[in-house]
C-alpha cells in the first residue's frame, strides 16, 4: 500500500500530477529498507532462545501495538526448557527434577498477563516456573507496527519519490515501476535523511 493518499501529495512537497505508482514504488522500498511486510499493524511470530540467567527476548519488530479490538501487543507465548546447550549445564539436581517434572523440549503456553512487556524497547520479560528454572526457548506471536501513519513516515514516502523523481534513468514517464529498476537504485533512494526518519521501524536480528 501506498504511505501517501492522493490528497497529502502536494502537502508533503509532491506536485499535483503525481501518479500513484510513484508512491506505491517509495511504499514498497520503504518496506524492504525496514525488512518487513508492512509498517502497519502486522502479526509477527519469533522464535527465540534465551540466554542462560536472563529469561528475557528483545522483539525484532517495534513499536508493539495491539490489533484493532485487541486488548495487547502479545497474542500467545510458548516456551520450554529444553536441554540446555554447551556451557549452559545449570546445576545437575536441578536439572534431574525438571527432567522428572516435565517432558524435556515439550512447549507450554503461558498466560500472555503474565508476562512484563516494555513496548519501548520491545522487551519480554517472563515469569519464572515452579522448578525454578529459567526457560531457554520462546515462540512469541505478537502485533507490531503503525496504527496510522506519522507525519515522519510520509515525509520520508515523499522524500522517496521525489529522489527517484530526480534521478536520471528513474524519471520517465510509466505506468508501472520495474522492480529491478526500484532495486538497483535503492541505495540512492532511502538516503540519510529517509534512513533518520525510518529508524524506529527497521527490523532487528533478521540479518
Amino acid at each position: 500500500m501506498g504511505y501517501l493518499l492522493p490528497m497529502e501529495y502536494v502537502q508533503f512537497g509532491l506536485t499535483a500530477e503525481t501518479t500513484d505508482d510513484w508512491v506505491t514504488m517509495a511504499s514498497a522500498l520503504m518496506e524492504a529498507y525496514c525488512r518487513r511486510p508492512s509498517l502497519l499493524v502486522t502479526q509477527y511470530v519469533e522464535r527465540m532462545r534465551l540466554t542462560a540467567g536472563a529469561p528475557a527476548v528483545r522483539l525484532s519488530y517495534r513499536p508493539l501495538a495491539a490489533a484493532a479490538g485487541a486488548a495487547s501487543a502479545l497474542v500467545g507465548v510458548r516456551v520450554r526448557y529444553a536441554r540446555p546447550r554447551r556451557g549452559e549445564l545449570p546445576d545437575q539436581f536441578r536439572e534431574q527434577i525438571a527432567w522428572a517434572f516435565g517432558v524435556p523440549g515439550s512447549w507450554s503456553d503461558l498466560d500472555v498477563t503474565t508476562v512484563d512487556v516494555n513496548e519501548a524497547a520491545g522487551e519480554l520479560t517472563f515469569p519464572g516456573n515452579f522448578l525454578g528454572l529459567d526457560y531457554n526457548e520462546a515462540e512469541v506471536t505478537y502485533t507490531s507496527g503503525l496504527a496510522t501513519v506519522p507525519d515522519a513516515v510520509k515525509v520520508a514516502c515523499a522524500q522517496v519519490v521525489k529522489n527517484a523523481q530526480a534521478t536520471p534513468g528513474m524519471n520517465v514517464k510509466s505506468t508501472k515501476m520495474d522492480t529491478m529498476q526500484m532495486q538497483y537504485f535503492s541505495g540512492s533512494l532511502i538516503d540519510p535523511q529517509v534512513q533518520m526518519l525510518l529508524k524506529p521501524y527497521v527490523a532487528e536480528r533478521l540479518g
